[in-house]
């Protein structure tokens, strides 16, 4: 008897690259099979990237040259692509700014290196938009603060775009992501380099904001420095005159 349990854990194991085989074992996937894997994935990315996680199932199969068949054998939901592709983006994130945070001394160039390796990377456009919803009183700051909730917005197969819905669950990582960029924000602040109103959320949307999407590589490219480094003087702590 299949219970609910198992369809789950089976959803999970085929989008994380393995299939439940004989006696529930995970076994890895045929060279094949793992190959539309990665095509779907990378599909994924570049269609969110540019369209937002409203984009079709359809048009993930149509970059990644495979029928969309294949991608729901891989991903039974569009729900279950777009928080794959979520959890892997925020946990880039998460990961730049550790190492920010790690390899710079100083708090102002610790905060806008994570920014231009976040920018650069494209990262931000793949966050989910439930990430950049943190309230006044609900970042989450190493001090202790209120942890505030990371809801990533449903998204069924065939919908144009994401559900506000209640029942939202928190993004995989999340909490992680506003945890470290907290303390990049706490860091800078208490240096006097940062504004006093800028939020962990500020930070997050310079990031998502900083990247867009250009049908040109190269004028994408200058277009998001010229745009990060407006935003970043816009960040900065000005001497009261």
């Amino acid at each position: 008897m299949t219970t609910a349990s198992d369809g789950a854990n089976g959803a999970v194991s085929r989008a994380a690259g393995t299939s439940a085989g004989a006696g529930g074992r995970s076994t890895p996937l045929r060279v094949d099979a793992q190959r539309n894997l990665e095509h779907v994935l990378r599909a994924a990315r570049e269609v969110f990237g540019e369209l937002g996680y409203g984009a079709p199932m359809e048009d993930v199969a149509r970059r990644a040259r495979v029928g969309v068949g294949t991608v729901y054998r891989r991903f039974p939901s569009k729900d279950v692509l777009v928080r794959r592709i979520a959890e892997e983006e925020t946990s880039r994130l998460t990961e730049q700014a550790r190492a920010a945070l790690g390899q710079e001394d100083d708090p102002w160039s610790a905060l806008a290196r994570f920014l231009r390796t976040s920018v650069a990377s494209g990262a931000g456009r793949l966050l989910p938009p439930g990430i950049l919803r943190v309230g006044p009183g609900e970042e989450r700051v190493p001090d202790g603060g209120t942890a505030a909730r990371v809801p990533l917005q449903r998204v069924a197969p065939g919908e144009d775009g994401p559900r506000t819905a209640a029942e939202a669950d928190e993004t995989p990582g999340g909490q992680a992501l506003l945890e470290v960029v907290g303390r990049l924000v706490e860091r800078a602040r208490a240096a006097g380099a940062l504004r006093a109103d800028v939020t962990v959320s500020d930070v997050l949307l310079v990031i998502a904001t900083g990247a867009p999407a250009l049908p040109d590589p190269g004028q994408q490219q200058a277009a998001s420095a010229r745009l990060l480094e407006i935003l970043l003087e816009g960040l900065r702590s000005r001497p009261a005159s």
